[in-house]
C-alpha cells in the first residue's frame, strides 16, 4: 500500500512539473480517496517544513465532477471558520480506533466531535445562508489535536447564487440518495431552493449522529419511507440525554425538524448534553480565557490539573497546550499554575516536535518583565533544561536571567541563584569564568543568609566545570570569605565546599592555602561548624600524607651526605612538646659531637674571610664576621684574639688554648686593630648616619646609663658596680675583669656623678698589662668565695644636663685617642 502511494505521489508530481506549475508544497505520500472525487495526499509546505494536507482532482478522468471540484474550491477558499477547511485525517479511521476505548470516554469524545459540527454547520446555515449538501463521515476530518473539522465543500451552496451546483448536480455523488431527506427523495434537490437552507442540513446531522454512536448498524428505518420515527429500541448506543433531540433532527416534516442551531441551543442549556461534556467546556474556556475573570480562570485551570491524566493525549498536546502557551504570554498571577500543566502537558509531545511546541513559548517568557511568570520559570527549570541546547541559552536566556541577580525581592534573586547549576553545562566559557562569577561575587554579599549560603554552595559545584586558572584564583577566596560569613550555615557550607573541590586544588595548594585559609574554623564558636572543621582538616591531610609517601626523602641527597647530616628517615617522631624538647636537644648533641679531621686538630681557631656557603643557607647576621668574633676569646689587653683559651678535658686533642700566643704579639695586634678603628671612625664615619651612636639634643632617648650616682669603691680599691654578688645566680658563668681581660676601670654603661648637676672627673685607666691574659688557665677555676659581693650603690641618680652629656662624649672620644696614641709609642719603643 506504502508503495502505491508513494507512486501516486510521485506520478502527481511530475504531472504538476510538466505543467510548469510550482506549488507552495512538497507533495508526499498518498493517503486515501474521498467520494469518488478527490485524493488526499500528505505534504509539506516549502516556507517552513509544516505537515499539510492536499486535495487533488484528476481533470482528465473525471471530467464529470469537474464542476462540482470548483465549487469546493470556490468555497474553500471564501469560506473561512475555524470548525471548516481543516483536515488531516479522515474521520472514519479514527472511529476505528476509538471503538476500543471505555465508554464514556468514547461518549465524551463523540459528544465535544458532534459540537464541533453543529457550531459549524450552524454558521453556515444561518450567517451564510448556504447549504452544505453532504454532511456524512466522510465530510468530517481530524485535526492533529482531535478536534472533528468540516469539510466536503462540493456541494454548498447558497439560493441566491446562479452557479449554484448543490440543486443540479447534488445526486452526482456517490450514495447521495440514500443519505439525503425524505423531501429531497420525493421532490429532488431542487425543492431545496424553497426550503430552510438548514432542513436539509439538520437531517443529514441526525444520521451522522447515528452513524458514530452505532457504526455497524444500519441506517434506521425513518431514513426510507414512509419515514417512521425512530423507536427506543432503536436507539444503540446513543445517550439517552440526546435520544429526543436524534429524533427531531430526523423528522421528516422540514417546516418542524429540529435545525442545527436548534440543536446546540439545547445541548449548551445549563444541563445540556453539551454543556456537561468535559472537553467542550475547557475548550471553552480555553477560547475565552483572556477574557474571564481571574476567578474564573482559577476554575478552569483547577479543573485541567485535576483530569490531565484522562484526557486524550492527542487532545492535551494539540489543543489545550497551544492555548495554555498562547495564554502564558499574558503573564499575570496565573502563570505560575500554568507553566506547572504546560510542562505536564508536554510530556506527551514527541522529541522532534519539543522545541517547537514547548521550549520555544518557554524561552520567550524569559524576556517577560513579570516576575510571577520568571518565578514560574525559574521553579520549574529542572523540567525542561535538559532539552535546552547551548546556543538557546546563550543568545536568548542567559541575558534575560542575569537580571534576576540585581532583583529587587529576595526570592527572585535566590531562585536565580539556585537556577544556575542547572543551565551552567551549556553556558560558554566567557560566561561561566567571567560574567557568572562576577554576580556570583556580589551574591556572596547578599542581605539575605540563605542566599549567600546557596552562592557558596553553587560556587562548590561550579568549581569542577571552571578554568584551571580561574580555579586558582576564585575558589579559596570564594570559600574563605564564607567561612567568615555571621551565618552559621553559611561557613558549614564554605567547609562543605572545599571538601566537595578537593580535586580542584593541587596538593601544594592544599599546605599553602587550604588548610591555612580554614584553619581557624577548628575554634569556630558553633560545634557545629568546628566538626566539619575537623573532618574537613582530616581530609586535607590524609591527601597529604598520600602524596609524601611518593616524594623523595630529601630534595638534595648528595649535598646532605656531603655535609653529613642525619636522613630524615632516621630521625625521632615525637607526639609531645616534651619529647620534642628531647629530641632537639639530641640533636644538638650530636651535631656538637662530630669528630674533627686529623688535618685539622692541631690547626688554631681562626676567622674566616670568606666561607662557602650553600645557595639554601641564610646569610650571616651582622656582617661577615659577627657571629666569627663573638666567639674569639679576648686577651688582657682587650683584644681579640686567635689564641683558644685552656680548658680542663679528658680529650687533650680538644683543649682550647693548646697554643699560646706571646704578650708582645697580643699587644702588637691591639694597636693594628685600634688604629684601624680610629682611621674608620675619621674617614667614613658612622655609618647609622652621625658620629655619635646616641643623640645627644634628644631628651627622651635613654640615658639611664649616665644618670646613676658614682660607684663606691671597696676597701681593695675595687668598683662596687663592677662586683658581682657570690649568690647570684649567673654567678656559676661570671668570671672576673682578669679571667676576661677586662681592666678595672669602671665601663662607661655604670659610670657615675658625686654630686648632682656636676659631672665628676674621671681619670684615664692605665695601660694593659702586657702579662695575664688568657696564661692562666686556673683563672676558669676560681671559687666563688675569692669573688667580692656586690653592694648595691645607694647613692641617688642625678638627671645630666644637655651641655653635660656633650662633654661626657667629647671625654670620651679625648680618652680614645690618648689611648691609640700610647700604645703606638710602646710598639715603637719595642722596635
Amino acid at each position: 500500500m506504502d508503495y502505491l502511494r508513494t507512486l501516486g505521489s510521485a506520478a502527481v508530481s511530475s504531472l504538476v512539473q510538466k505543467s510548469g506549475l510550482t506549488l507552495p508544497f512538497s507533495l508526499g505520500a498518498k493517503v486515501t480517496a474521498l467520494d469518488g472525487v478527490w485524493t488526499l495526499y500528505d505534504a509539506t509546505k516549502r516556507d517552513d517544513g509544516s505537515p499539510v494536507s492536499v486535495f487533488e482532482y484528476d481533470c482528465s478522468s473525471r471530467r464529470a465532477m469537474l464542476p462540482i471540484a470548483k465549487n469546493a474550491l470556490r468555497k474553500l477558499r471564501t469560506t473561512r471558520h475555524p470548525r471548516c477547511s481543516q483536515r488531516v485525517r479522515p474521520l472514519q479511521t479514527t472511529l476505528q480506533t476509538w471503538a476500543s476505548r471505555g465508554a464514556q470516554e468514547r461518549e465524551d469524545y463523540l459528544l465535544w466531535g458532534l459540537h464541533r459540527v453543529s457550531v459549524a454547520l450552524a454558521f453556515l446555515n444561518d450567517s451564510c445562508a448556504s447549504t452544505h449538501g453532504n454532511i456524512r463521515v466522510n465530510s468530517i476530518f481530524i485535526s492533529p489535536s482531535g478536534e472533528w473539522k468540516l469539510g466536503g465543500f462540493d456541494l454548498l451552496s447558497n439560493p441566491k447564487e446562479e452557479s449554484a451546483v448543490l440543486y443540479t448536480l447534488g445526486g452526482q455523488l456517490p450514495d447521495a440518495h440514500a443519505c439525503s431527506s425524505p423531501e429531497i427523495k420525493k421532490g429532488g434537490w431542487s425543492c431545496l431552493k424553497d426550503n430552510d437552507p438548514a432542513a436539509a442540513d439538520s437531517y443529514a446531522l441526525g444520521l451522522l449522529l447515528h452513524a458514530v454512536f452505532n457504526p455497524s448498524h444500519p441506517l434506521p428505518a425513518t431514513a426510507a419511507p414512509p419515514h417512521p420515527p425512530p423507536p427506543a429500541s432503536s436507539r444503540g448506543s446513543i445517550p439517552n440525554s440526546i435520544f429526543p433531540s436524534f429524533k427531531k433532527l430526523l423528522n421528516p416534516n422540514p417546516k418542524g425538524r429540529l435545525t442545527a442551531k436548534g440543536f446546540l441551543a439545547i445541548g449548551m442549556a445549563d444541563t445540556g448534553f453539551f454543556a456537561n461534556n468535559r472537553l467542550v467546556k475547557v475548550c471553552g474556556g480555553l477560547d475565552n480565557f483572556a477574557l474571564s475573570s481571574e476567578a474564573e480562570k482559577n476554575v478552569l485551570l483547577r479543573s485541567l490539573a485535576e483530569s490531565a491524566d484522562t484526557f486524550p493525549p492527542e487532545f492535551t498536546s494539540f489543543r489545550v497546550l497551544p492555548s495554555l502557551v498562547a495564554a502564558l504570554e499574558f503573564g499575570g498571577a496565573s502563570a505560575a499554575t500554568i507553566l506547572p500543566l504546560v510542562l505536564r502537558f508536554g510530556k506527551n509531545v514527541s522529541p522532534e516536535d519539543y522545541p517547537k511546541v514547548i521550549l520555544a513559548p518557554l524561552v520567550k517568557l524569559f524576556a517577560s518583565p513579570d516576575r510571577g511568570t520568571r518565578m514560574a520559570l525559574l521553579d520549574h527549570l529542572p523540567e525542561y533544561a535538559e532539552k535546552l541546547d547551548k546556543k538557546t541559552v546563550d543568545s536568548k536566556i542567559w541575558p534575560h536571567l542575569q537580571t534576576g541577580f540585581s532583583d529587587t525581592v529576595a526570592i527572585i534573586r535566590e531562585a536565580t541563584v539556585r537556577s544556575i547549576i542547572l543551565i551552567s553545562p551549556l553556558l560558554s566559557d566567557r560566561i561561566l569564568n567571567n560574567d557568572l562569577l562576577r554576580f556570583l561575587a556580589k551574591m556572596q554579599s547578599d542581605p539575605e543568609p540563605s542566599i549567600r549560603t546557596n552562592t557558596c554552595i553553587l560556587i562548590g559545584r561550579l568549581g569542577p566545570s571552571l578554568g584551571y586558572n580561574t580555579k586558582r584564583k576564585v575558589l579559596v577566596p570564594a570559600f574563605s570569605r564564607a567561612l567568615k560569613d555571621s551565618f552559621v550555615h553559611a561557613r558549614v557550607a564554605g567547609l562543605m565546599a572545599l571538601m566537595a573541590t578537593i580535586e580542584c586544588f593541587e596538593v601544594e595548594e592544599l599546605a599553602t592555602k587550604v588548610i591555612p585559609n580554614m584553619s581557624f574554623s577548628l575554634v569556630d564558636k558553633e560545634k557545629l561548624v568546628r566538626d566539619q572543621a575537623f573532618k574537613a582538616v582530616d581530609l586535607f591531610v590524609k591527601r597529604l600524607e598520600s602524596h609524601v609517601a611518593s616524594m623523595p626523602e630529601t630534595a638534595a641527597p648528595e649535598a646532605s651526605e656531603s655535609l653529613g647530616i642525619t636522613s630524615p628517615a632516621q630521625a625521632t617522631l615525637v607526639n609531645s612538646a616534651a619529647g620534642a624538647a628531647g629530641v632537639l636537644a639530641g640533636w644538638a648533641m650530636t651535631s656538637l659531637g662530630k669528630t674533627l679531621a686529623p688535618k685539622d686538630m692541631q690547626s688554631n681557631l681562626t676567622a674566616a674571610s670568606a666561607i662557602d656557603r650553600p645557595t639554601s643557607a641564610p646569610g650571616p647576621v651582622g656582617g661577615s664576621s659577627a657571629s666569627i668574633d663573638m666567639f674569639q676569646p679576648m686577651d688582657a689587653a682587650g683584644i681579640k684574639s686567635g689564641v683558644s683559651t685552656p680548658t680542663h678535658s679528658k680529650a687533650k686533642a680538644m683543649q682550647l688554648g693548646a697554643h699560646k700566643v706571646p704578650a708582645s704579639v697580643a699587644a702588637a695586634a691591639m694597636v693594628e686593630q685600634l688604629a684601624e678603628e680610629a682611621a674608620a671612625a675619621e674617614g667614613d664615619g658612622n655609618p647609622w648616619g652621625n658620629d655619635d651612636l646616641i643623640d645627644v639634643n634628644a631628651d627622651d632617648d635613654d640615658w639611664s646609663a649616665f644618670e646613676t650616682g658614682q660607684p663606691s669603691v671597696t676597701s681593695n680599691g675595687t668598683d662596687e658596680s663592677q662586683v658581682i654578688p657570690s649568690d647570684a645566680p649567673w654567678n656559676s658563668i661570671q668570671t672576673d675583669n682578669a679571667v676576661w681581660g677586662i681592666s678595672s676601670r669602671p665601663e662607661p654603661s655604670k659610670r657615675g656623678i658625686s654630686s648632682p648637676g656636676i659631672p665628676t672627673p674621671i681619670a684615664s685607666p692605665p695601660p694593659p698589662e702586657e702579662t695575664g691574659g688568657w696564661d692562666n688557665v686556673g683563672a676558669w677555676e676560681e671559687s666563688s668565695a675569692k669573688r667580692p659581693s656586690v653592694v648595691p650603690s645607694t647613692q641617688p641618680a642625678v638627671v645630666l644636663t644637655k651641655e653635660e652629656k656633650a662633654a661626657e662624649m667629647a671625654r670620651r672620644k679625648e680618652e680614645r685617642k690618648q689611648r691609640i696614641a700610647q700604645m703606638k709609642e710602646q710598639k715603637k719603643a719595642k722596635q
